[in-house]
């Protein structure tokens, strides 16, 4: 039967599924709490929230949000971690963490909003560059072959500067 409080629940989560860019589902089983209160200290920082959810709330929720994709996600415990802006930075959090605590949090399973993702493809998410290194790669790729361009068509034009620099020299020396 669901109580009000329950509802009120599924319909902030429900909020929460629908206006993030990336979701990160967790197995915080063996982790301390002094572990967990680090990660969301450094998710924090990051601008990412960190929740504890039930599976069958969440999973009422994300339905309810038009994420049908996640019907099978919640199971076991769960934590989930919400991001906001650039996906690679949640990815990036937490996989960081994982890495330098040693930690036994794992990475389940993942969302873009229209996309599920397995472990590993949010592990890949982790070590992609952020948006605006590659977006600096493309323009510099871009603008390489102009340069290139532009030194070849110079050749010429340098190389007849050069022949009249020393038809002045010569001339000079006379």
């Amino acid at each position: 039967m669901p109580t009000k409080k329950k509802e009120q629940v599924v319909e902030s989560l429900k909020n929460v599924f629908a206006e993030c860019d990336i979701g990160i589902l967790t197995d915080y089983r063996g982790l301390k709490t002094p572990e967990i209160n680090d990660l969301r200290g450094k998710l924090r920082e990051a601008e990412v929230e960190y929740k504890v959810i039930k599976n069958s709330l969440a999973q009422l929720a994300a339905r309810n949000a038009g994420l049908e994709h996640l019907e099978g996600a919640f199971e076991g415990p769960l934590a989930v971690a919400f991001g906001y802006g650039e996906p690679t930075k949640t990815a990036k959090v937490i996989a960081d963490f994982i890495r330098v605590t040693k930690s036994t949090l794992i990475i389940k399973s993942g969302f873009l909003q229209d996309r599920a993702l397995t472990a590993g493809e949010v592990e890949t998410l982790a070590y992609l560059p952020s948006r605006e290194v590659l977006l600096s790669k493309v323009i510099g790729g871009m603008k390489s072959p102009i340069y290139g361009l532009v030194n070849v068509l110079a050749g010429p034009i340098r190389g007849m500067m050069g022949v009249l620099q020393a038809r002045i020299q010569q001339l000079e020396g006379q």
